[in-house]
């Protein structure tokens, strides 16, 4: 029987619940039981690892416990959201995904920002992982929600972003500007710049639909306000909370080497599949996505070989930013790592990668280890690439592809641009 897309299924319904339960659970420990929930747990691995990381000693490392509370985490919000967004019947097309994929760029350049020591005390914990992901959330929200209330007008949707834009420099960013002797010239120019990038977005995307047109726009906006902060630390750096310059490292080769020749990488896997997406669109189908009104098992039930989506998707697919996102991001991250550690000094603060550069290490092949660490990497972002193109879903598990790329972009894409960004800027 084939179930209505604004419906939620029995295990989504059990699954909601189990969910809002445990949240329940959390908040009522928190409150009731304050010397259980905050003084043994969550203060422990969670509240002192971000207060540590914002500090002067810096990059706290992650333990195996933290790791699991935020995997676990993940886990959740993804099977939770993706349930509400398609019961809200929310846009899942390559124009979300590219909305989201610059939502997850952002990240990291607000974070270096904050390994800069930019953000003043009690400010720089919202951009420390996981808050930093929390908070940026509750503003990518706010922008869909922007979107769909400004639907009928354009110039209503652009006040209203840029009334949050404003919200957002003014309350977080631009408190921290006086905290540090250094010029002010590019902060500014950012942003006035990320102002009128919110207008240049909305203004060259009339065709899309509200949502992702009001995401990609805020997202544009911010980022082109903080990168403005990042010519400033190089035009007249700042010292860290330790009193501390950013070191002089190399440039232009560790960016080819962790964002180039990922971005070649992509852009070449992205052509070999142009063709059997435009052909297999034109067909009226989407990359994986069996026909309306099918379940898999009717659709695995017979040979299916001969009809477009078998036919077209496994190619189709490398040319959607899906698999783009996903395998620039792995590349990067991996490249950045090894660029890091192997050459500039760096350490990672994930047990389980750590773990795999000591392995690496322990070789004694080449440098640090850190080569076995983008070794992994490359191969998992060619299961990813391989697993996306064999998988066949139902239209109403659209959603729920999309939220997974974007977990995967989130610990891959945004770690990997965080990376290059210390090395360019030498935090």
């Amino acid at each position: 029987m084939h179930m209505e897309d604004t419906e939620f299924s029995r295990s989504e319904r059990i699954l909601l619940s189990v969910i809002g339960l445990i949240f329940l659970v959390v908040i009522a420990g928190l409150v009731f039981a304050p010397e259980i929930f905050w003084d043994d747990f969550v203060k422990v691995y969670i509240w002192d690892p971000i207060v540590k990381d914002a500090g002067k000693s810096g990059d706290a490392g992650y333990t195996a416990v933290n790791t699991a509370v935020y995997i676990a985490t993940m886990i959740a919000a993804v099977i939770a959201f993706q349930a509400l967004f398609r019961k809200w019947q929310l846009p899942v097309d390559d124009k979300m995904v590219w909305a989201l994929i610059a939502w997850v760029a952002l990240a990291p350049v607000l974070r270096v920002m904050e390994d800069a020591d930019y953000f003043k005390e009690g400010i720089d914990v919202l951009f420390i992982s996981p808050l930093i992901h929390i908070h940026l959330a509750a503003w990518l929200i706010l922008s869909a929600i922007i979107g769909h209330v400004g639907r009928k007008n354009h110039l209503s949707m652009l006040t209203m972003l840029l009334v949050a834009y404003i919200a957002f420099t003014g309350l977080l960013v631009l408190p921290s500007v006086h905290t540090h002797d250094t010029g002010h010239a590019w902060i500014l120019g950012g942003s006035i710049a990320g102002a009128v990038m919110i207008a240049v977005v909305i203004h060259n995307t009339w065709n899309w639909h509200e949502i992702p047109r009001s995401m990609l726009a805020f997202a544009i906006g911010l980022i082109t306000m903080g990168l403005g902060h990042w010519a400033q630390l190089v035009s007249t750096p700042w010292v860290n909370d330790n009193d501390v310059l950013p070191k002089d490292h190399a440039v232009l080769w560790p960016v080819l080497v962790a964002v180039v020749l990922p971005a070649i990488i992509t852009w070449a896997v992205w052509r070999k599949g142009e063709e059997d997406l435009m052909q297999l669109r034109l067909t009226g189908n989407e990359v994986g996505v069996i026909p309306d009104g099918m379940t898999l098992d009717e659709w695995e039930s017979e040979d299916r070989s001969s009809h477009p989506v078998e036919m077209l998707s496994p190619r189709g697919i490398l040319a959607t930013p899906m698999v783009a996102g996903m395998l620039f991001g792995q590349l990067c991250d991996g490249l950045a790592t090894m660029v890091g550690i192997d050459y500039f000094g760096f350490s990672e603060k994930h047990p389980l990668s750590d773990a795999v550069i000591q392995f690496g290490n322990d070789l004694d092949i080449l440098a640090e280890g850190a080569w076995l660490f983008f070794l992994v990497k490359a191969t998992l972002a060619g299961l990813i690439v391989w697993m996306f193109s064999e998988l066949r879903i139902e239209s109403r598990q659209q959603h729920l592809r999309v939220l997974i790329v974007l977990a995967v972009m989130i610990v891959g894409m945004a770690p990997g641009l965080r990376g290059i960004g210390r090395l360019i800027l030498g935090v």
